[in-house]
């Protein structure tokens, strides 16, 4: 899709990456088009599947939510029933934030996000109740430099 994206559809989403919470009218105005053109084109977007809704972005600070851990798995299972298994019981952990399948000394990556290290103790056993796991690391963020950027479209 990203070939059959032309400069306005970069920008309308550059902009939203940016700021969501745009007015169409505004959104229509910072990138030129009318209201209605510009209602068109969000349309397309959503059809094929590149505009997946919308979100706010919270201050994880602000809500006590402090801890960020980066957890690495590894496992002995690499069958498609063990991964299936594997994928629900993650997604029943909220504080499980992203979560990708990887490459190298590790099988899988998670990005937990709690708000004390009693919490992610409660996160971490939750998570090794689940399924059979070979080994598990976890490394704690000291700061964020960079989180949430946009794409780069």
């Amino acid at each position: 899709m990203r070939e059959k994206l032309d400069h306005i559809d970069l920008a309308l989403l550059n902009e939203l990456q940016r700021d969501s919470s745009l007015s169409q009218r505004a959104l229509a105005d910072r990138v030129g088009l009318s209201q209605n053109a510009c209602w068109r084109r969000l349309r397309t977007l959503t059809d094929a599947g590149v505009l997946k809704g919308s979100s706010a972005r919270l201050d994880r600070s602000a809500l006590g939510l402090d801890l960020v851990v980066f957890v690495m798995l590894r496992t002995r299972h690499h069958s498609a029933a063990w991964l299936e298994a594997f994928r629900r019981h993650v997604q029943t952990i909220p504080e499980v934030v992203d979560f990708f399948r990887i490459g190298g000394d590790y099988d899988y990556l998670l990005k937990v996000v709690t708000g004390s290290m009693q919490s992610y103790d409660a996160v971490y056993l939750r998570l090794i109740s689940g399924v059979e796991l070979d080994s598990v690391t976890s490394y704690f963020a000291m700061e964020a430099i960079a989180e949430n950027r946009p794409l780069p479209l």
